[in-house]
C-alpha cells in the first residue's frame, strides 16, 4: 500500500528548509531585516503584475462590494498592494506586518495616495494582537511559517465571515519538482498550493479555489548555467561550493530545459496564482 503524504509535516519541512537559505544569505549580507535592500523592488515588481486584472483581486472586491463598511485583516501586508486596493472599498484595512523596510515603503504608498483608513500593526502571524475583522486575506505571506493550521485557525479566530488566501501555484512538470523528485524523492522543493490545499483538508477544512485567469508568472533567469547550478542546488540545500552526487543530473536537467536568449538562460514560465477562501463561521 502507498505510504500516505502528512502534508502538515511536509509543508513545515518546505518552510524549515527555505528559511534556512534565507537565514544563510542573510548572514552573508549582515542583514537583521531580510526586506531591507529589497522592499522597494518588491514594491516594484508588484506594481508591474497588477498592471492587468486578476480574477483574485476580482474576486475579493467582490464580496467586500456586497458589504458596504465592511472591515478587512491584511496578514503579511508587504508594501500595501493588497491594502491600498481594499481601502476604497472597506471601512478600515489592518495591515499586519514584520519588515520594518516593508512598513516604510507601505506608509510612503498610503501617504502618496491620500489613504487613511489603514492601520498598521507591526508583528508576526499568527502572533500579532489584532480584533475581529469581517474578512481577512493573506496574499502569498504563509511561506515562512512552519506550523501551518496555528497561522489557519488564527485567521479563523479574528475573521466574522470569509478568508482568503493567495497562493502559487507551481506547474507539476517543472524544473524545480523534476529537481525534487530526484533529490527528495518528492516533487514540491518549496511550500505551496498544493501542499497547503492538502494540509488544509488533512485539518479538516474545505475551501474553495479559484484559480487566477492571468497566465503564469514571468520567468526566472540567470547570466550562466553554473548560477542557475548554484540556484538549484541552495534551493534543496546541496553544497553550492561542493560536488553532489545529483550535480551530473542537475546540469543535464537544466542544459535541457533552460532556454538560452539574448545572452542570459530563461526558466519556462512554471507558476501561477490560486485564490482560496472558506467561510470562517461556517
Amino acid at each position: 500500500m502507498e505510504k500516505v503524504t502528512d502534508w502538515i509535516h511536509l509543508w513545515r519541512e518546505l518552510v524549515e528548509v527555505q528559511a534556512r537559505g534565507w537565514a544563510a544569505s542573510n548572514r552573508e549580507r549582515g542583514r537583521d531585516d531580510a526586506w531591507k535592500a529589497q522592499a522597494r523592488s518588491f514594491d516594484a515588481k508588484v506594481r508591474e503584475r497588477w498592471a492587468k486584472p486578476d480574477s483574485s483581486r476580482q474576486a475579493v472586491l467582490a464580496a467586500l462590494q456586497a458589504q458596504p463598511g465592511a472591515t478587512v485583516l491584511d496578514i503579511g501586508a508587504g508594501t500595501g498592494a493588497w491594502a491600498r486596493l481594499l481601502a476604497r472599498h472597506a471601512r478600515l484595512v489592518t495591515a499586519v506586518e514584520p519588515s520594518p523596510a516593508m512598513i516604510e515603503v507601505m506608509e510612503e504608498n498610503l501617504a502618496a495616495e491620500g489613504i487613511q483608513n489603514v492601520q498598521i500593526v507591526q508583528g508576526a502571524w499568527p502572533d500579532a494582537d489584532v480584533a475581529a475583522h469581517d474578512f481577512s486575506l493573506c496574499s502569498h505571506a504563509m511561506y515562512g511559517y512552519p506550523d501551518l493550521p496555528a497561522f489557519l485557525r488564527r485567521m479563523i479566530e479574528v475573521t466574522r465571515q470569509t478568508c482568503f488566501l493567495v497562493m502559487r501555484v507551481p506547474t507539476v512538470d517543472g524544473i524545480l519538482a523534476e529537481a525534487a523528485m530526484r533529490v527528495w524523492g518528492q516533487p514540491h522543493d518549496s511550500p505551496n498550493f498544493q501542499v497547503g490545499y492538502d494540509a488544509m483538508l488533512q485539518m479538516g477544512l474545505c475551501p474553495n479555489v479559484l484559480m487566477e485567469d492571468t497566465g503564469l508568472w514571468d520567468a526566472w533567469t540567470h547570466d550562466s548555467l553554473a548560477e542557475a547550478l548554484a540556484d538549484v542546488k541552495r534551493r534543496l540545500e546541496l553544497p553550492v561550493d561542493e560536488h553532489s552526487e545529483h550535480d551530473a543530473f542537475l546540469r543535464e536537467l537544466l542544459h535541457r530545459r533552460l532556454i538560452h536568449q539574448d545572452g542570459r538562460y530563461a526558466w519556462p514560465p512554471g507558476v501561477r496564482s490560486a485564490l482560496v477562501y472558506w467561510e470562517a463561521r461556517s
